[in-house]
């Protein structure tokens, strides 16, 4: 056995004893001082002594929620078993608090409304496996709808709510919903659809009185059956269901408690959408699993963010994307002086806005991280250093066993003269990579509602031959749309219309390519790798490229003038 197996096992064992005890943590100490001195280069030696604090406090996150989910593994605990022991300690603390009204929802409430949709669930005659299609803004009664389904074994599909028509037929299909629940809100929105929704599909709306309520006995469920259904953003084609089982509810969840030092006692502002993991993974479980406030928001903005925090004395944000950029451009006022925020979770923070962000807002610390709803190679920045997501331990690889590795232009894995893929050098750009074990609940990947989705996320002999890996892919922001259009006048208004009506703000293409023909191979496939480097740069006399001015709410063309702005940071994507 080498000696970095050597030091694994003496973790596990070590970590199984006593987690945090002196003698532990002096035999870690002893293991890794034989690893680094197995390795033997100075170089690597110098790597150790500039890692070793940074790798231990993720090593101690990682192992406490490692254990704490193999004793809910134990004791057959699932999120609503947890939420219910939460309830018993403090049944009368405010679990959410819906800022829109100011409505307090106790954990006692929260439950009791989560009682309320189990016995109503029954009392359709839906039982475990079936799926419920949940569409509606933000709001507390989103969490009681998800959470009393699964009391009985039912599985909900989280729906964006800014999807429409074919995107939101798309989404409600490929979870083999038997219902869904909307709010009065979309009213409209299920009206465009309704006709060719499944004949026997059940809607029901939020606004309507629920029928009696039944008192029937609830389904027991496993830590590893399936809690929800969350949606891929679709930016690249259209939203897969991603499968979210209980433990990994708990995990995320866990991570966030455990690594961006979170207390049972904070208050938690979250105006992100409950459809999103973000929000309803790691926000809402820090309020179901650890007993912290939620304030819910409707909707994000940036006028009002600060104040609301002051308002309901909130000492973590949680922030996606632009958020923190937003809330820069904003003029500076009284509350975001005012206000108790310790701590900013999210991911997505530039580094060109990250110190300035820290520094305006006064934030003691950033909890960054990078993680799909579905992947099984999630990163945590847990020592605060400025534009990072996460990191890949020098260390002890193996012991949480991710990589960045090589890929071709065509987004194929490179493979070396044994058919296994490259692992990148430090610095070099990659695609993340993580290897899959069904056994351990940290490193096992659930796929989506469909298989081929799940297929096309798979690699195999990646770390070694035979074995299996989730591929985190390339999917991001929708760019660029090509057009092959041959002639004639093109509308652009008409086709920002039909691209407002189908598709959400974030999935419309902020550059148009219209092109006499669309580069094709011999079966036909589009070759998308010369529009990427080509980018959106005018060339080709033949075709125009326009870019989506969406202060004027229109596209205009792409000039020498407007290409070299945009290159300056003077027009903003």
């Amino acid at each position: 056995m080498q000696p970095i197996s050597g030091v694994i096992v003496l973790l596990g064992v070590l970590g199984a004893v006593k987690l945090l005890s002196l003698p532990w943590l002096c035999g870690l100490l002893v293991g890794l001082g034989m690893c680094i001195a197995w390795r033997g280069s100075w170089k690597f030696i110098h790597v150790a002594l500039c890692t070793i604090k940074r790798d231990m406090m993720c090593l101690v996150v990682i192992l406490r929620v490692r254990f704490s989910m193999y004793r809910n593994l134990r004791n057959r605990s699932t999120i609503p078993t947890l939420f219910a022991q939460i309830v018993t300690r403090h049944p009368d603390k405010p679990a959410l608090i819906y800022e829109a009204t100011g409505e307090v929802w106790s954990f006692r409430v929260l439950q009791e409304q989560c009682h309320a949709v189990a016995h109503w669930v029954l009392a359709q005659g839906w039982a475990e496996g079936d799926v419920v299609a949940l569409y509606m803004e933000s709001r507390p009664l989103v969490v009681a709808l998800w959470l009393g389904l699964a009391m009985v074994g039912v599985e909900a599909a989280l729906i964006n709510h800014n999807l429409r028509q074919h995107s939101l037929l798309h989404c409600v299909s490929v979870s083999g919903a038997r219902a869904m629940v909307f709010g009065t809100e979309l009213t409209e929105a299920v009206s465009e659809v309704s006709s060719s929704l499944q004949p026997n599909m059940a809607l029901f709306s939020s606004g309507e009185q629920q029928e009696e309520l039944l008192t029937c006995g609830f389904y027991v469920c496993l830590l590893a059956d399936r809690l929800f259904y969350i949606y891929t953003s679709g930016t690249t084609g259209m939203p897969k269901a991603a499968v979210v089982v209980h433990s990994r509810y708990f995990r995320i969840a866990a991570f966030g408690f455990y690594s961006f030092g979170l207390r049972h006692d904070d208050i938690i502002y979250n105006c992100l959408p409950l459809y999103h993991s973000a929000g309803t993974i790691m926000c809402v479980g820090q309020c179901l699993l650890f007993g912290l406030t939620v304030v819910i928001r409707r909707k994000f903005s940036a006028s009002h963010f600060w104040d609301d925090c002051v308002k309901h004395n909130c000492t973590v944000i949680q922030y996606i994307g632009e958020i923190c950029r937003y809330l820069l451009a904003q003029p500076v006022r009284p509350s975001e002086a005012n206000h108790r925020v310790r701590v900013a979770v999210g991911n997505g923070l530039r580094p060109s806005v990250w110190e300035e962000f820290v520094q305006r807002f006064r934030i003691l610390r950033v909890g960054e991280f990078y993680g799909a709803t579905e992947c099984n190679c999630s990163l945590i920045n847990i020592d605060g250093k400025v534009g990072a997501c996460g990191f890949n331990s020098r260390i002890l690889p193996d012991f949480y066993p991710i990589r960045l590795v090589r890929v071709q232009e065509n987004g194929k894995l490179l493979r070396d003269s044994q058919g296994l893929c490259i692992p990148c050098l430090p610095g070099e750009p990659g695609m993340l990579v993580g290897s899959i074990n069904h056994t351990d609940p940290l490193r096992r990947f659930d796929g989506y509602a469909d298989q081929d989705s799940t297929n096309q996320k798979l690699a195999y002999n990646v770390f070694g031959m035979g074995d299996s890996a989730y591929v985190s892919g390339v999917e991001g922001k929708a760019g660029m749309a090509a057009i092959a259009h041959a002639g004639g006048p093109f509308d652009l208004a008409a086709f920002l219309i039909a691209v407002k009506k189908a598709l959400p703000s974030y999935a419309r293409p902020v550059f148009l390519r219209l092109m006499p023909s669309v580069d094709t191979t011999g079966t036909f496939k589009i070759q998308k790798m010369r529009l990427k480097r080509e980018g959106y740069k005018p060339q080709d006399m033949s075709e125009t490229i326009y870019f989506l001015n969406s202060r004027a709410g229109c596209y205009e063309p792409v000039t020498d003038e407007l290409y070299d702005a945009i290159m300056e940071g003077e027009v903003c994507l």
